[in-house]
C-alpha cells in the first residue's frame, strides 16, 4: 500500500515548500501526491434568485481560474518529478475542507506550510495551519 499525501497549497512560498517537502517524501516512499486548493467560501443568508445565480457563475469563474493558474502548475511540478499526483479545488472553510478531502482521498498525511504571521495575529485570526493540527483526521505535517 503506497502511502497517499494530500498537500494544501494556495500558490504562496510557504506552500511550495509543502509541495516540495511532500513530493521528497513520497519519492522515498513511493507514494502519491493530492494537491488541495481550498477557495474560502461564506455563504450569504439573504441572497435574491438573481443574486444566486450569478453568484454561482462567478463561483464557477473562480474554480476555473483556480485550476489553471494554481492547482495544475503545482500537479504538474509533482508529475514532472516523478510523483503520481492528482489536483482538487475546492470551496469551503480550509481547515475542514482539507480534512474531507483526506477522507475522501484515504490520504495517510496532510501536508501545508506555515505563514510567517505573528504570534498576535494567529492568536487573533487563527491560522489554517493550527486548525489542521487540532482538527485532522490523519497526521498533520506544518512545513517552514
Amino acid at each position: 500500500m503506497s502511502v497517499k499525501f494530500v498537500v494544501g497549497f494556495d500558490g504562496s512560498a510557504a506552500s511550495q515548500n509543502a509541495l516540495d517537502f511532500a513530493i521528497a517524501r513520497a519519492k522515498a516512499q513511493g507514494g502519491r501526491v493530492v494537491v488541495a486548493h481550498v477557495l474560502e467560501w461564506s455563504p450569504y443568508s439573504f441572497l435574491t434568485p438573481q443574486e444566486i445565480e450569478e453568484r454561482h457563475g462567478r463561483r464557477s469563474q473562480e474554480l476555473a481560474r483556480a485550476e489553471e493558474m494554481i492547482l495544475l502548475p503545482a500537479v504538474q511540478k509533482a508529475t514532472d518529478a516523478g510523483v503520481e499526483t492528482a489536483g482538487v479545488v475546492r470551496y469551503g472553510h480550509i481547515a475542514q475542507t482539507l480534512c474531507k478531502i483526506c477522507k475522501e482521498e484515504g490520504a495517510h498525511q496532510i501536508v501545508v506550510g506555515r505563514h510567517g504571521h505573528s504570534e498576535m495575529a494567529s492568536r487573533v485570526f487563527g491560522s489554517v495551519a493550527g486548525s489542521l493540527v487540532q482538527v485532522a483526521p490523519v497526521p498533520c505535517t506544518v512545513v517552514p
